[in-house]
Protein backbone atom coordinates (compact mmCIF):
# COMPACT_ATOMS: atom_id res chain seq x y z
CA UNK A 1 0.00 0.00 0.00
CA UNK A 2 1.17 3.52 -0.65
CA UNK A 3 0.13 6.67 1.03
CA UNK A 4 -0.32 10.39 -0.34
CA UNK A 5 2.32 12.80 0.89
CA UNK A 6 2.19 16.91 -0.13
CA UNK A 7 5.09 18.52 0.23
CA UNK A 8 5.54 22.27 -0.11
CA UNK A 9 9.02 23.00 -1.88
CA UNK A 10 11.39 25.62 -1.96
CA UNK A 11 11.43 27.32 -5.61
CA UNK A 12 15.29 26.61 -6.54
CA UNK A 13 14.60 23.12 -5.39
CA UNK A 14 11.57 22.80 -7.46
CA UNK A 15 12.98 24.23 -10.23
CA UNK A 16 16.08 21.76 -10.08
CA UNK A 17 13.45 18.64 -9.92
CA UNK A 18 11.65 19.80 -12.61
CA UNK A 19 14.68 20.37 -15.22
CA UNK A 20 15.71 16.90 -13.51
CA UNK A 21 12.80 15.17 -14.34
CA UNK A 22 12.40 16.91 -17.95
CA UNK A 23 15.88 16.08 -18.93
CA UNK A 24 15.70 12.61 -18.16
CA UNK A 25 11.80 11.98 -18.90
CA UNK A 26 11.18 10.82 -15.31
CA UNK A 27 8.13 12.02 -13.48
CA UNK A 28 9.19 14.22 -10.26
CA UNK A 29 7.89 11.68 -8.04
CA UNK A 30 10.73 9.13 -9.28
CA UNK A 31 13.28 11.26 -7.61
CA UNK A 32 11.51 11.93 -4.39
CA UNK A 33 11.03 8.31 -4.12
CA UNK A 34 15.03 7.67 -4.69
CA UNK A 35 15.98 10.01 -2.64
CA UNK A 36 14.17 9.47 0.45
CA UNK A 37 15.16 5.96 0.42
CA UNK A 38 18.56 6.58 -0.21
CA UNK A 39 18.91 9.26 2.31
CA UNK A 40 16.06 8.21 5.29
CA UNK A 41 17.85 5.95 6.33
CA UNK A 42 20.91 7.70 7.63
CA UNK A 43 19.03 10.40 8.98
CA UNK A 44 17.02 7.26 11.04
CA UNK A 45 21.01 6.66 11.94
CA UNK A 46 21.61 9.94 13.24
CA UNK A 47 18.57 10.40 15.06
CA UNK A 48 19.43 6.97 16.97
CA UNK A 49 22.53 7.98 17.56
CA UNK A 50 21.29 11.23 19.15
CA UNK A 51 19.01 9.73 21.58
CA UNK A 52 21.89 7.42 22.56
CA UNK A 53 24.12 9.85 23.59
CA UNK A 54 21.34 12.11 25.31
CA UNK A 55 20.28 9.41 27.52
CA UNK A 56 21.16 10.28 30.99
CA UNK A 57 21.09 6.25 31.95
CA UNK A 58 23.72 5.53 29.35
CA UNK A 59 27.33 4.52 30.20
CA UNK A 60 30.36 5.21 28.95
CA UNK A 61 33.69 3.65 29.09
CA UNK A 62 36.99 5.16 28.12
CA UNK A 63 39.41 3.17 25.93
CA UNK A 64 41.23 1.87 29.20
CA UNK A 65 38.10 0.96 30.47
CA UNK A 66 37.54 -0.89 27.54
CA UNK A 67 40.57 -2.62 27.09
CA UNK A 68 40.46 -3.94 30.51
CA UNK A 69 36.57 -5.10 30.27
CA UNK A 70 38.12 -6.70 26.73
CA UNK A 71 41.07 -8.55 28.60
CA UNK A 72 43.15 -6.55 25.52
Amino acid sequence: MSKILNVRLPDDISSRLDFLAEKTKRPKSFYIKEILARYLSEYEDAYLALDRLNDRNAKYHSTEDMEKILDL
